[in-house]
């Protein structure tokens, strides 16, 4: 199997940085640390296990590492976006995202995809759970639950192959072994409130282990609440 479906029309990094004004009143604009702010870069860029060089994320138990090593985005979402927040700054890095994609979304993109990015090779291993930061860069106190609600939420790579990516590089899909398990059903699954395909999804070993056990969980029943991953410190008093 070989098909080029997109091409990388951005590839960007960043590292953490500190945000906000000390003793401001309202909760989002008190200070804050996010690698959310990604800057283009033309020239090739390594990619290892653990990301693209340059590349971090401030908060560790919940971002990066190997199973969410690169966090992709299809472009075809920013007209949505630019419209829903009527902003017309909102394009490419307006989510922290490493890869802008020109072709495929959510519903084209499955979980255990394997694909050729210039001289690297990754898999697709899950969507993107929005936390609040998005919300606080746009000061859109809304805006993480909107990308979980819409689907919009781009999805993450886990490297098989290290190697040299840059922009304008083709995206080639090599294999597709699941694809009954796009990302958009697989975010059905976790938020949809389907114990059917929660189960279903839970046993596909490609999918990444810390969301096969909440489907498990969701399978039976047994679900957390989102607000505190949603909102974090954006509504505190």
């Amino acid at each position: 199997m070989s098909t080029t479906a997109s091409r990388i029309l951005s590839l960007r990094v960043g590292l953490p940085r500190e945000l906000g004004t000390a003793g401001a009143a309202h909760p989002m604009e008190r200070p804050w640390t996010s690698a959310i702010f990604k800057e283009p870069i033309s020239g090739p860029v390594w990619l290892s296990r653990t990301g693209f060089a340059g590349d971090g994320q401030a908060d560790l138990k919940v971002h990066g590492g190997v199973e969410k090593a690169v966090l992709a985005y299809a472009a075809a979402h920013y007209d949505f976006w630019r419209q829903r927040l009527e902003r017309a700054d909102v394009g490419p890095g307006a989510f922290g995202e490493n890869l802008v994609l020109s072709g495929g979304a959510e519903d084209s993109a499955c979980i255990g995809d394997v694909l050729r990015l210039g001289g690297a090779r990754v898999q697709v291993s899950q969507p993107r759970q929005p936390c609040w930061k998005p919300a606080r860069r746009w000061g859109h106190k809304d805006l993480s639950l909107l990308i979980q609600e819409t689907g919009r939420t781009g999805w993450y790579y886990r490297v098989l192959e290290e190697g040299s990516v840059r922009e304008g590089d083709a995206v080639e899909l090599l294999e597709r072994p699941f694809p009954a398990f796009t990302v958009a059903f697989a975010n059905h699954a976790m938020h949809g409130h389907d114990p059917d395909a929660a189960a279903a999804l839970a046993e596909c070993p490609l999918l990444s282990p810390g969301w096969r056990e909440s489907l498990r969980r969701r399978a039976r029943g047994t679900r957390g609440d989102d607000r505190p991953r949603l909102e974090g410190p954006n509504s505190a008093g």
